[in-house]
């Protein structure tokens, strides 16, 4: 069988999402271990309040990650802007190893930059501001420390919150900043980009220092169509789960 690397992002799994969640769970169990490795490129869940929730479906989706890394498949998880506080207790429960916000590889001999996405979005500066804060370690002890059922009427804040603060942004604010593409990828000394965040799938070719370079947006999952970038030695397809 030849060698096969997969990407995903942006599932939003939640208790309501129960379409999602089978799909995801389908995945793991029928698509994922075919791969050498798999890459989850964040926003795994629409909401993690820290690694001591037991809310459905979080238990099932730990056992069939750690039944997938036990098999042999590697996974690799960046965190999102929706389940940033997933820490070393899940990566310990599952076999699942948690990624920098931003990571090269050796993707068949070519250097790939992967990240979640959301630190290209910098335009939008009153997230990048609360994002900053979100991501220090005092702010995110302070948010532990706090009683599971308190974080979780918190999270839910949190989501409406995040709706509506997006329809009032337009949706060049929301998309990624071309110019900090190429910034971040010159400084990774990369031609390849791959990461989820905005919704828009799709594959955009451009020039990074005068040569050729490509940036690959992730699909990200609804109830009804769910794609995987499943990338080998031949190339790349995306597959519909």
């Amino acid at each position: 069988m030849p060698r096969e690397i997969q990407f995903i992002s942006d599932l939003h799994i939640s208790l309501e999402k129960t379409e999602i969640t089978k799909r995801f769970l389908s995945y793991l169990e029928q698509i994922a271990p075919r791969a050498e490795a798999v890459y989850i490129l964040g926003d795994l869940f629409d909401a993690w309040i820290g690694d001591d929730d037991p809310t459905p479906p979080n238990g099932k989706i730990r056992t069939q990650l750690k039944k997938l890394t036990l098999s042999g498949t590697q996974v690799y998880l960046q965190q999102g802007n929706r389940d940033f506080l997933l820490g070393q207790r899940f990566c310990d429960e599952t076999g699942v190893t948690l990624l920098e916000d931003y990571a090269v590889i050796d993707l068949f001999g070519c250097p790939t930059l992967l990240t979640h996405g959301d630190l290209l979005c910098s335009d939008d500066i009153p997230y990048q501001q609360f994002r900053q804060r979100s991501h220090t370690p005092e702010w995110q002890q302070n948010v532990l420390s706090k009683p599971l059922l308190l974080r979780l009427l918190a999270a839910r804040w949190y989501r409406l919150r995040s709706h509506f603060h997006k329809r009032g942004k337009t949706q060049e604010i929301m998309d990624v900043n071309q110019q900090t593409v190429i910034e971040t990828m010159q400084a990774h000394g990369v031609l390849r980009l791959i990461h989820g965040h905005t919704h828009r799938p799709a594959i955009h070719d451009f020039e990074v220092g005068g040569q050729k370079a490509q940036r690959f947006v992730l699909h990200d999952w609804k109830k009804n169509l769910a794609k995987a970038l499943c990338w080998t030695e031949q190339g790349h397809r995306y597959e519909t789960i």
